[in-house]
């Protein structure tokens, strides 16, 4: 059980990365679509947008209360993943790749703030109970 808390940890850290993923390339993605420098920071707004709608709606609906927080977890980092690929899907427009980019970061909401519930409630457990007792 001690090690359960390292591995959600590190799951957490790797789902997030898809937030930086796109961010990488953003350059390239416009330059390819021949969009201008000023699209980047549509794509990191686009992100930023979706995080935020998702966590509202996440919390609103208390998603990770009325789910398993693992499960809602699992979905948001295979659907956030999906999401992200979409990027490379051959005749990517602009608008398309706003919209995976707000994607990601909608279901990077399951990902982010989940994660630390179930972090908390793994840390809450082990202080509960005691430490030895894992």
């Amino acid at each position: 059980m001690p090690r359960i808390l390292p591995v959600i940890v590190l799951a957490q850290f790797l789902c997030t990365s898809l937030w930086f993923a796109g961010n990488a390339i953003a350059a390239d993605l416009a330059a390819t679509l021949q969009q201008p420098p000023t699209f980047v920071a549509l794509l990191t707004s686009a992100v930023q947008l979706g995080f935020i709608s998702g966590t509202l709606v996440f919390a609103l609906l208390a998603i990770a209360d009325r789910f398993s927080p693992s499960r809602v977890f699992f979905f948001s980092a295979l659907a956030a993943a999906l999401c992200n690929l979409g990027i490379n899907l051959p005749g990517v427009e602009a608008g398309s790749l706003l919209a995976f980019r707000f994607l990601t970061g909608f279901f990077l909401a399951g990902i982010y703030p989940v994660g630390m519930k179930i972090a908390a409630d793994y840390a809450q457990a082990g202080w509960v109970n005691g430490w030895d007792s894992w």
